[in-house]
Parts: C-alpha cells; sequence; structure tokens
C-alpha cells in the first residue's frame, strides 16, 4: 500500500537565472520543508535548478509562489512548472 495520499501532487519547477552557487537548492529546501513536502532540489549542466516537490497541492501551489517571489537567493529570471500526480517513493527535502 504504497501509493500517495489522495490529494496529493507532485509539481515538477525548472528554475532559470542565476541560481546555482547562490544557496537557491538550500532555501528550496528549507521553504519546501516547512511546507511539509518532500523531494529534491537539483543543479543542471545547463545553469538551471531542477525542483521535484510532493506533497498536498496547496502546500505545493505556495512552494512554487515563493520560488517566483522577490525573496530568492540569487535572481529567477523563469521558473517552468508542469503538474503530475503524486508518484511516492520520496523521503524527505534533499539537495542533489
Amino acid at each position: 500500500m504504497s501509493e500517495p495520499a489522495t490529494g496529493h501532487v507532485r509539481l515538477v519547477a525548472w528554475v532559470h537565472g542565476r541560481v546555482q552557487g547562490v544557496g537557491f537548492r538550500w532555501w528550496t529546501r528549507s521553504r519546501a520543508l516547512e511546507l511539509g513536502l518532500v523531494g529534491y532540489a537539483a543543479n543542471k549542466s545547463d545553469g538551471r535548478v531542477h525542483v521535484v516537490a510532493e506533497g498536498p497541492e496547496q502546500a505545493c501551489l505556495e512552494l512554487l509562489g515563493k520560488l517566483r517571489g522577490d525573496g530568492t537567493p540569487g535572481t529567477v529570471e523563469l521558473v517552468v512548472d508542469s503538474w503530475e500526480a503524486a508518484r511516492g517513493g520520496l523521503t524527505g527535502f534533499v539537495e542533489r
């Protein structure tokens, strides 16, 4: 019975801008944990940060708002998001 809880979703976000080497992944992890989400934030070779978060839809929407907000480290130019059904299998929120 490892199915995700009802009402849980998966947010996949690609964050563009100056978001590497500025504490962005750590900041994202802290916000996600405050919201009770699981997942990860990973640097990509092209300079983007890939964020995957699972949990209640409202909490994922709040995280997306924070990613797009003014309080992030570095400079966020664009956040491209997509939504999926939660898959489960994630524990905690980690920096990759």
